[in-house]
């Protein structure tokens, strides 16, 4: 789940890759809706966890989705010492910017990818700014969140479920595929500005960056991204 989610960092704008599966689903009305939840219900179908994570189907709606997991007897409230005490990687999480805990007024969800030390949350989050994005967050915007029941039936590695349907890219490539590996690669450092160059064109600075990385991960540094550098994108830093 965490794997899908950070894939899809530097997603931006909508219609997106994400409005776009959803709404081939349920109607053209959701390519341009709000897509937080939208982000948590295609990571939990592509990385085979839909089971766990909506166990009612697929979600668009926040207050739906946090009811959802209230009714299963798994919601925490918002709270520092609920956060340290039950909150772990991979809690979908939901937020209300009036800073209530009230389900019935959440505004927005992420997932946590880490639990910090202080209390406080690291997510990756859908439509943040109308992008996704990785936040810091603290226990006073955090309505409540919950655990999905992961178990060992979902795919055991989410990571070679994903590479799997993941292009070879070489410079000159262009497309959505350029485009995840550009954020990816900033997400991990190896960013170029995307002010300058086209996020969806794999330019010669983008490749220079992708073999830095690559020597980084101790993988051939041949600029293209394949099964095993692919890999290395998706995981965590």
């Amino acid at each position: 789940m965490l794997a899908a989610m950070r894939s899809y960092l530097g997603t931006e704008g909508r219609p997106n890759v994400l409005t776009r599966r959803y709404a081939a689903r349920h109607g053209a009305e959701f390519l341009q809706a709000p897509w937080c939840n939208i982000t948590i219900t295609e990571a939990a179908r592509e990385s085979g966890n839909g089971l766990a994570v909506l166990p009612d189907g697929d979600r668009a709606y926040t207050i739906w989705h946090a009811e959802d997991g209230r009714d299963l007897g798994r919601w925490h409230e918002g709270t520092v010492q609920s956060i340290r005490r039950f909150a772990e990687p991979g809690a979908i999480v939901f937020f209300d910017w009036a800073g209530t805990n009230t389900i019935a007024k959440i505004d927005h969800v992420g997932i946590i990818e880490k639990v910090l030390d202080d209390g406080r949350i690291q997510t990756i989050e859908g439509n943040s700014g109308d992008a996704c994005k990785r936040r810091v967050r603290s226990a006073g915007v955090i309505a409540g969140f919950w655990n999905p029941p992961y178990t060992a039936d979902a795919p055991k590695d989410e990571v070679e479920v994903l590479v799997a349907k993941m292009p070879l890219l070489k410079v000159g490539a262009k497309g959505t595929a350029v485009k995840r590996a550009f954020y990816l690669l900033m997400s991990h450092g190896y960013g170029i500005d995307p002010g300058v160059y086209d996020d969806m064109t794999y330019t010669r600075a983008m490749g220079e960056k992708v073999a830095a990385f690559q020597k980084a991960k101790k993988l051939t540094a041949d600029k293209e991204i394949g099964p095993l550098t692919w890999a290395a994108l998706i995981s965590a830093s």
